[in-house]
Parts: C-alpha cells; sequence; structure tokens
C-alpha cells in the first residue's frame, strides 16, 4: 500500500494489414522497444500514430490497429510514496504497513522526495515537458486491498506531460536493417499503489497484503482495428501485462483476434481481458460498456507540488527543501540511444551490434575494458564479444558477471591473435580451455598445449611441397579450377602442422608453389 508508483500513458500507435477470409497478411507491428522498467513507482506511456501501409492483394482488405500503451513502473525507493514504511519485496505479508498504509483515521500522507526526483529525472529520459506545478487528486473506487475507498493520484495535471521515445527495430527478412520508431509520451504521473489481493482456492477466501502490489513492470495495452480511412474501431483493454515478451504476444493475438471477429460479422466488444501466457491468447474479464465515475477531486491534504530550476530558483532557498530540475538534469546518466550512437561512430560497428552490447547486462563494461587492454581492431573485439563470449554465457546460462573469463584474459588473447603468434581455429581452443581452467593466462595455455604458429618458414614451405607431390589428383583438380581442392591441400598442411600453420600463409605458399 503506498508504494510509489511511476505512471505513463501512451497514446494509439497504428499498424496497417491486410486481410482476408479472418486471416491477417500484411504487416506485424508491436512497439516492444516502448517499454520502460523501473522500481516502486508507477507511470504511463503514449504513442504517436504510425501507419505503414501495405497494399493489399486484390479482394483482401485493409486494417489498421491502433494500439496505446499505460505502462506502470516502480520507483527504485527505500520507503513508500507517502509513508515512511519500508519497501521490501520478500518481506513477509502485512510485515511492512504503517498507520497511513492501514488508513487508519486521521493519518496524513507525506510525500517523499525520492520519488518526486525520479519521476523527474524519468521525465527528462524522456524529453517530457516538466510542470513547475502539479496536483493530486484522489481516484475513487472500492476494491478490497484499497482500504482508504480511493487512490491518490496525478491524473489532471500531472508532473511530466509530452514526451516522446526514440528507439530503434530490425526489419528486413534477415532483420539486419535498423529503423527508428518515435512514441510518443502523454504523461508521467506519480500515483499511489493499492495492495495485493491472495486468492485461496483450497479455503476459497481472498487475503489482502498491504505491503505492497506489483513487481517491476506492469503494463495495460488499449488495442482497437478498423479500417484506414473510416473511425477508430472499439477498443479492448488488455491488463496487467508484466514482460515485453508477453504484451508483443498479446498484442499480436488481440489484433487478430479483433480482424476475425469483424470479418467474421461479429462485434468487438468494450471490455477488459487478460493474456493467458500459458496458452497464448487474451480472454474476457469484464466488460466496460459503463463509463467508471472515479469522482476525482483534489486530494484535500497534499498541497501543490512545486518545482524549479536555477533561474527560477528564490533566493537563500535551502537546497534541501526544493526540487531544482537543472540538477537532477545534470545527474542523468548517459541515455542507451546516446551511448549506441557513439559506439557506431567510434568503433564502426553496425548499429544491431550497438544494440546486443546494451541489452545484456554488464556486456558493454566488459567489451569497453577489453577494447582498453588489446592492441586487436575494435571490429575483432566486438566478434569475439558477441559471438564467442556471449554464445559461452548463454550456453551455460550465466550473467556477464559470472563468466569465468575475465576482460583482461580476453584481450590477451585478442593480441596473441593480432600478432599471428596463434592461429583463430588455436585461439578458440585456448578460450575454451580459459573457459574450463581458471587461473591460467593465454599465454601459458598456448605454451602448455603447443599451440604456437610455425615461425619457420623453410620447414612450411617443404611441409607444403611434400603435400602437392604426395597428392597429384587434388593438384591436377586445382590446377582445372576446383575451388574446393586448394581447401583440400591447406587442410591436409595444417593436419600435417597440427593446427599450428596460418591458413592464410599456407595458401600463400602452396600457390606460389603451385605456379613456379
Amino acid at each position: 500500500m503506498a508504494t510509489p508508483v511511476l505512471r505513463w500513458c501512451c497514446p494509439g500507435r497504428r499498424w496497417v494489414f491486410a486481410g482476408i477470409g479472418g486471416v491477417s497478411r500484411h504487416g506485424r507491428g508491436v512497439p516492444t522497444g516502448s517499454t520502460s522498467s523501473g522500481k516502486r513507482g508507477q507511470s504511463s506511456v503514449a504513442q504517436q500514430p504510425l501507419i505503414t501501409a501495405q497494399k493489399p492483394r486484390k479482394g483482401e482488405r485493409e486494417w489498421a490497429a491502433v494500439v496505446g500503451l499505460e505502462i506502470h513502473a516502480q520507483i527504485a525507493s527505500n520507503s513508500k510514496l507517502f509513508s515512511g514504511s519500508q519497501v521490501d519485496f520478500a518481506a513477509p505479508p502485512n510485515s511492512l504497513v504503517s498507520f497511513f498504509d492501514a488508513s487508519l483515521p486521521g493519518t496524513l500522507p507525506v510525500l517523499n522526495r525520492r520519488c518526486v526526483e525520479a519521476a523527474v529525472m524519468t521525465g527528462l529520459a524522456l524529453d517530457c515537458h516538466i510542470n513547475r506545478r502539479s496536483l493530486f487528486d484522489r481516484k475513487h473506487y472500492f476494491y478490497a486491498d484499497l482500504p482508504a475507498g480511493y487512490q491518490i493520484t496525478q491524473q489532471r495535471l500531472p508532473i511530466a506531460v509530452n514526451g516522446s521515445l526514440v528507439y530503434s527495430v530490425c526489419v528486413g527478412k534477415r532483420r539486419s536493417q535498423m529503423v527508428t520508431r518515435t512514441a510518443g509520451v502523454k504523461q508521467i504521473q506519480l500515483e499511489q499503489d493499492s495492495g495485493k489481493s491472495l486468492h485461496d482456492s483450497l479455503r476459497s477466501q481472498t487475503l489482502i497484503d498491504l505491503n505492497r502490489a506489483e513487481g517491476q513492470l506492469r503494463v495495460d495495452a488499449n488495442i482497437s482495428v478498423h479500417n484506414p480511412g473510416e473511425p477508430l474501431g472499439i477498443r479492448t483493454e488488455v491488463k496487467n501485462l508484466n514482460s515485453a515478451r508477453f504484451l508483443a504476444k498479446a498484442i499480436d493475438y488481440e489484433i487478430q483476434r479483433q480482424i476475425n471477429e469483424l470479418e467474421n460479422g461479429g462485434k468487438i466488444l468494450n471490455e477488459t481481458r487478460s493474456f493467458d501466457y500459458k496458452l497464448g491468447c487474451t480472454v474476457p474479464m469484464r466488460d466496460k460498456e459503463g463509463k467508471q465515475d472515479y469522482r476525482l477531486m483534489p486530494e484535500p491534504n497534499l498541497p501543490p507540488l512545486l518545482l524549479y530550476d536555477s533561474g527560477s530558483l528564490p533566493p537563500g532557498t535551502d537546497p534541501q527543501q526544493v526540487i531544482n530540475i537543472d540538477q537532477l538534469r545534470e545527474q542523468l546518466p548517459e541515455l542507451p540511444r546516446v551511448t549506441r550512437e557513439k559506439l557506431v561512430q567510434q568503433y564502426g560497428m553496425l548499429p544491431e551490434h550497438s544494440f546486443a552490447l546494451l541489452n545484456e547486462v554488464g556486456l558493454l563494461e566488459f567489451f569497453q575494458n577489453v577494447i582498453k587492454e588489446t592492441r586487436a581492431e575494435p571490429k575483432k573485439v566486438t566478434s569475439w564479444v558477441l559471438n564467442t563470449f556471449l554464445g559461452f554465457l548463454k550456453q551455460q546460462n550465466l550473467a556477464v558477471s559470472e563468466s569465468p573469463v575475465t576482460p583482461s584474459a580476453l584481450a590477451e588473447l585478442l593480441d596473441l591473435l593480432d600478432r599471428k603468434a596463434i592461429s583463430s581455429s588455436a585461439a578458440k581452443q585456448v578460450f575454451q580451455e580459459l573457459w574450463r581452467s581458471k587461473g591460467k593466462t593465454p599465454a601459458q595455455i598456448v605454451a602448455g598445449k603447443q599451440l604456437e604458429l610455425m615461425q619457420d618458414a623453410e620447414a612450411l614451405e617443404q611441409l607444403c611441397r611434400s603435400t602437392l607431390e604426395a597428392h597429384p589428383q587434388v593438384v591436377t583438380d586445382v590446377k582445372k579450377g576446383n575451388p574446393r581442392a586448394i581447401n583440400k591441400l591447406i587442410g591436409l598442411v595444417r593436419r600435417a602442422t597440427l593446427g599450428r600453420a596460418d591458413p592464410t600463409v599456407i595458401k600463400e605458399v602452396l600457390e606460389r608453389q603451385l605456379s613456379s
């Protein structure tokens, strides 16, 4: 109860489909990049219309889907939004409940400064206008886990409005092209969290936990479909989606369901639905035909929330008694979009590689530490980190912080490869050994397994000559223009050197000898 929640509102975003016979034929549009996570607080994000027109085939009907998201995200705070009670996810039920949380008569809300700062920083990160004056409202409705009979929120004059979130999606047959999209943010508001209902089916009873209700993220998706050029369709609301993956699946399913229903002569009901993740479909919860009257009214126990910037700060004001927007702007970390742009510009990497580095916790820091300690080209470092290193992590289901291979070890390995002390295949053997054997350095593994590349050019020349003499038919195939024959010769020489010769050097020697 009274857990701080940021609530973001997203207006409708559009996708165009062409369908016939109850089947959607064109397009799939789910803005999974628009969700945001945080802790202990909630907010609402809105998306602006996007139309991706697809030319329908003969006899097909064209459909446009409109999706708006309401995102509730917890603010990372030690105490609740309006009380001093601690916030602890694993605490026993009702062990962190103040008199205010229990709605005892005479108790008053005290606004948590940390939550206000987090809301302002969220608004700045999403390019919102920060309202210097915002208000709190009472939203009345009856539910067992809301003992006061109302919820304190910021419906009418929230802390931040009119923002945007720029994100990128992969498109194309191989999903190798990055396209930038923009989602509009209608408003961000601070909102009191309700309690949590715990349903005991065995005893046919419901228990209430007023510690807190939510996890880190919850999304409500409002979805409708219509024919382009016609009025918007009747929307349904899919409630309480707790991951980006379930959000995408729920939106996909609901768009298809509505198109199928309309093309088969049915009607879309204005209702609330839930997503059954086991069945992969949405199911009805309750209808919304009668608009609920929340009887919104100003919260009488909280004055207007006033914010300042450096220019409007009254002289002699105690900094601890006010929120300075400019100071919070300076504290903002570098945003992911900026970091990705820098990676692309600085290292010449593909945009999708920059996304991969930021999507895995700790991977960017690991990459940057390797870059600092190696002479290898950034392109090679990127390849090893995203393909070999990340591949091993996923295979073992490990986080970056749990990796047995350190950035220093990988940097040393790449240096050996860069100065041609070992071959690429030997480098992979060394990496596997590093993964299995803690404490050994790449140089020690190379020496112990005798993986160094041959440095004796004369010995390599003799091995190549002996290979050509021993396989005259393969030599004939090479001279006839068979491209695979030269690879076979390279393989034979490498086998003779126990993998210690560079394939590129072997090829150069063989080609020189064949042409002489």
